[in-house]
């Protein structure tokens, strides 16, 4: 039942936006806000829509239902602090989670993904990992366990969070509009979330060919 309903909100995310949009005004923003920064801050919450959420909100700008301008940049900032909380939560408590067989509430596959993906790309995993559904939740996770500084780790975040949120925001900004588009919305936001798995399938594939 609540799988089912999951896919019913991607499939009709416009539909739910469009509702939420006109109930709640400029409230949207900081709705928008929340999920963002929950979907990259908190290591148990990777299923939350990312890229097709940021997507849709920019079609809703594109007919001036929403400032383009303030959408970008509140969904850059919750991006950018998402991964500084995950990062610091990976810094305090992440050796704790490694060393459990199994983890309540954390696919343990999950971050053995993003820790192979960040010892292959190293602090561009960072920047890389913010394209790829499910591995950005964990990758700032893995780099507060690799104890990578702080320092270092922000400029990739930040250059990860503005270009990620750009390229969806503005993506729907100027084509979600378009005749085609609005025709087959549910298939165009699908093909991004497989689009942006596809990376990562990948990985996993050669892996597992490795092994």
């Amino acid at each position: 039942m609540v799988l089912k309903t999951f896919i019913d909100l991607i499939l009709h995310l416009d539909k739910y936006l469009g509702a939420v949009i006109q109930t709640y005004g400029l409230i949207t923003y900081f709705i928008l806000f929340t999920v963002i920064f929950l979907e990259t801050g908190l290591v148990v919450t990777p299923f939350l829509p990312g890229d097709s959420l940021i997507f849709a909100a920019g079609t809703f700008a594109a007919i001036g239902s929403l400032n383009i301008a303030v959408l970008y940049v509140v969904l850059a900032i919750a991006a950018i602090l998402g991964d500084t909380v995950n990062y610091h939560i990976g810094k305090k408590i992440g050796y704790m989670i490694y060393e459990q067989e199994n983890v309540k509430f954390i696919k343990k596959e999950y971050l053995l993904e993003a820790r192979n993906f960040y010892e292959k790309y190293g602090a561009m995993t960072i920047v890389l990992a913010r394209f790829i559904p499910i591995i950005r939740t964990f990758a700032p996770f893995v780099a507060g366990i690799g104890e990578m500084r702080y320092l270092r780790f922000l400029s990739y975040n930040m250059i990860g969070g503005i270009s990620w949120t750009a390229l969806f925001a503005f993506g729907g900004y100027y084509f979600g509009n378009l005749k085609f588009v609005k025709e087959n919305f549910s298939f165009v936001l699908v093909a991004i979330i497989l689009i942006s798995l596809l990376p990562a399938i990948i990985s996993v594939l050669k892996h597992k060919a490795k092994t």
